[in-house]
């Protein structure tokens, strides 16, 4: 691999002009192949899980599948005494009329009023299928505008799942842009007080930029393998900033550090080439490990998971692969005068070698580390430990459409909405499947049975809806829930519904299936199929990262180390978001409201994600170890040395990706902020604590068992035994 690296960095740095023009040039026909041929979203049949998409899978086979349904909410005006009961039935008229005239829409059903008299709604059936609903709203809710006009004594609202979700994708594109607003100005700061040099600050956000560009094009054909879930350009973007800027970080300040070293000894090409056979290795090692642990999401069999899977790999690929050929012909065509400034620092400070230093903070930290490594391992470990607890108290669920935004206007039409017309809240639906024909007399019988002991339980209220098939082997039966999903009421329901209501009517009948699906059961389904595979996508998680910890150090102690360290950062942060986003004392600071849960997604994705980016660290610390130890001296003095070399490296990488995953706080999808949130507190946690206390404390313990099973560590083709402290002086 060294070879590999090195190879690749002479040829760029030999023609600099080439290699600048070539990156640039792979990154326009990665866009532009992306846009030409488009992307591949993901259908409604790719996001079905559970018993709830098996009964959803029937639907469909039925004819009877899910439709997507706007809703125009008609209420007297504010100030108003009372809604007039012929103003609102002349604007329910009028907005039906206009509705029925659109292309997009298949059918407008007869208003309805509410109990209480204070409201009137008329329900849109669009048409298509209902994840293409939101991009064809506009039409709908700008008829509802000019209906508004028309009766300007009543007030008029548009709500329903296309409008809602129409609203939260336009919140999430607003969010990104604000995201790069805060993220690339903070970064390129940082990277400024890192080099003290504009244009060595703008390389690495250069080429972060660059190979985000890229992995946009390239996720777009990868889509058409796997399918977008809609969340890939916010991966790219979070993980596209992170990794982009720590891996042109780790090539730059080594290739700074040898420059310091050589003393105008080396010129730049040959400086490019000792960065390249050192952090350069560092930096494959270090994708390899993002991108394998970021594959084992397509274990998951879920769409979303499997997106970000893909997003994931992408970018850290297209990010190693700019640093390791644009970024050292860069660095050759800015060596010229990096070399003048070389050497006017040399003629002040002489010829004589620099020894690792490091800053007084790291010095601090790396004190008590080293006159008394197992009481830091303790007490470092036990405070771990400590913010983990609150992991025990872990309520996972999947965020229903109640927990968006109230900045979207529909979801505030859609909270009114669900206060005058309770039973819009959630619905069932039930299932049923006939083996032949001739049966529909037989389930409709069976499901008008099961309505009635759902009636006499008060598990619905509304009006249930049954239908079935042309060929009537399928019927299904709409049972409205007038609870939200979220609710111990609706999933009790459901419970009910499937364990006693069901095997005592439509189970009796043989030959047919029974599935219940609806908003209800999606909720509940999906958690627990996260809870199913979790234990698959975990243990392949730690296989792996053992398997490269381990082969890249050549070290099954290392291999151990890296996956007791890496669990004991994702518990600690999981533990840090329990404690924060499951209660309500942090809602004000962080601008959210709390669920009581953690959305399924994000443990998940933390543990992936946070496994592959810790290797970042791991990987760059435990280089410049391995590389002391490589050169002769002893693991005690090897493990100093290399903090010391990485700690302002490592730090000012840690900052970024702070930076980065912290400024999807402030989005306002939730589960979006917790993800946000998490990996930022996770890689705080592992950079200043891991990675600068637990880490050194437990190698300088080890010693040279660290290198278990290997006698030595090869050098230059030859072994060399490991040494002792005692050889020392």
């Amino acid at each position: 691999m060294r070879d590999l690296t090195v190879r690749m960095a002479r040829w760029s740095a030999g023609h600099p002009w080439r290699a600048i023009a070539g990156w640039f040039l792979f990154v326009a026909l990665c866009l532009g192949a992306g846009l030409g041929i488009g992307s591949n979203p993901a259908a409604t049949e790719d996001y079905r899980i559970g018993e709830a998409g098996r009964a959803e899978a029937i639907a469909a086979e039925g004819g009877l599948a899910r439709r997507p349904v706007d809703r125009v909410l008609i209420t007297a005006r504010p100030g108003a005494t009372a809604l007039d009961p012929a103003a609102a039935d002349a604007a329910a008229r009028d907005v039906s009329e206009r509705m029925r005239r659109l292309p997009e829409v298949s059918s407008v059903a007869a208003p309805v009023r509410s109990a209480d008299g204070t409201a009137v709604r008329v329900d849109v059936t669009m048409r298509g299928p209902e994840l293409d609903a939101a991009k064809h709203v506009a039409p709908l809710r700008a008829q509802t505008v000019e209906a508004q006009r028309a009766h300007p004594g009543v007030l008029m609202e548009e709500t329903g799942s296309p409008s809602v979700s129409s609203g939260v994708a336009k919140l999430r594109s607003d969010d990104l842009a604000r995201t790069e607003i805060i993220a690339i100005p903070i970064t390129l700061l940082t990277l400024l007080l890192v080099f003290r040099s504009a244009a060595m600050a703008t390389v690495p956000l250069l080429l972060a930029l660059s190979s985000i560009a890229a992995a946009v094009g390239l996720s777009a054909l990868a889509s058409h393998v796997f399918p977008d879930a809609g969340v890939g350009a916010n991966i790219i973007l979070m993980i596209g900033m992170a990794v982009g800027v720590d891996y042109t970080l780790f090539y730059l300040k080594r290739e700074r550090e040898e420059r310091a070293r050589s003393g105008g000894r080396l010129d730049s090409r040959a400086l490019v080439e000792l960065a390249a056979a050192t952090s350069g290795r560092a930096v494959v090692l270090s994708g390899i490990a993002v991108a394998v642990s970021s594959a084992t999401l397509y274990l998951a069999d879920d769409v979303i998971f499997s997106s970000i899977a893909t997003a994931a790999i992408v970018v850290t690929l297209a990010a190693v692969l700019s640093s390791l050929t644009v970024l050292p012909a860069l660095l050759a065509v800015l060596g010229a005068r990096a070399e003048r400034r070389a050497a006017r620092r040399a003629a002040r400070s002489g010829t004589r070698r620099p020894k690792a230093r490091a800053g007084r903070f790291t010095e601090a930290m790396l004190r008590p580390t080293v006159r008394r490594p197992g009481v830091t391992l303790a007490v470092s470990t036990l405070a771990m430990l400590a913010l983990s607890l609150p992991l025990l108290g872990l309520n996972l669920t999947d965020m229903g459409q109640e927990t968006h935004s109230r900045s979207i206007p529909a979801m505030r039409t859609y909270d009114r909405m669900n206060q005058v017309f309770p039973e819009l809240k959630a619905n069932h639906q039930v299932l049923v499947r006939a083996e032949g024909t001739g049966r529909s007399a037989e389930l409709t019988g069976a499901l008008r049975d099961l309505q009635r002991r759902a009636a006499d339980e008060r598990i619905f209220a509304g009006t249930p809806v049954l239908r079935t098939s042309p060929d009537g082997r399928i019927a299904m039966l709409h049972l409205p829930v007038p609870h939200y999903v979220s609710d111990r009421a609706a999933q009790d329901s459901l419970a009910r519904l499937r364990a006693e209501l069901i095997p005592a009517t439509t189970g009796r009948l043989s030959g047919v299936e029974t599935a219940v699906s609806g908003e209800v059961a999606r909720y509940v389904d999906y958690p627990a199929h996260q809870k199913q595979r979790l234990p698959l996508v975990i243990g392949a998680l730690l296989l792996v990262t053992f398997a490269v910890t381990a082969w890249a150090f050549r070290s099954v102690v290392l291999g151990a180390v890296g996956l007791a360290l890496n669990l004991l950062s994702a518990a600690a942060s999981l533990g840090v978001l329990v404690a924060v986003f499951q209660n309500d004392w942090a809602e004000g600071a962080l601008g959210f409201t709390s669920t009581g849960s953690i959305g399924a997604r994000v443990p998940l994705f933390l543990f992936v994600i946070l496994f592959g980016l810790s290797m970042d660290y791991q990987v760059f610390v435990l280089s410049r170890v391995r590389e002391a130890v490589r050169s002769g001296v002893p693991t005690r003095t090897a493990v100093l040395d290399g903090l010391r070399a990485s700690a302002g490296v490592v730090t000012s990488a840690a900052f970024v990706m702070v930076t980065v995953f912290a400024s999807f706080v402030g989005l306002h999808i939730i589960e979006i902020k917790q993800i946000g949130f998490s990996l930022a507190v996770a890689v705080l946690l592992d950079a200043f604590v891991v990675r600068s206390l637990i880490l050194p404390s437990l190698l300088l313990l080890l010693g040279e068992r660290t290198w278990w099973p290997s006698r030595g560590v090869r050098r230059d083709g030859v072994v060399v035994p490991a040494r002792t402290d005692a050889t020392v002086g």
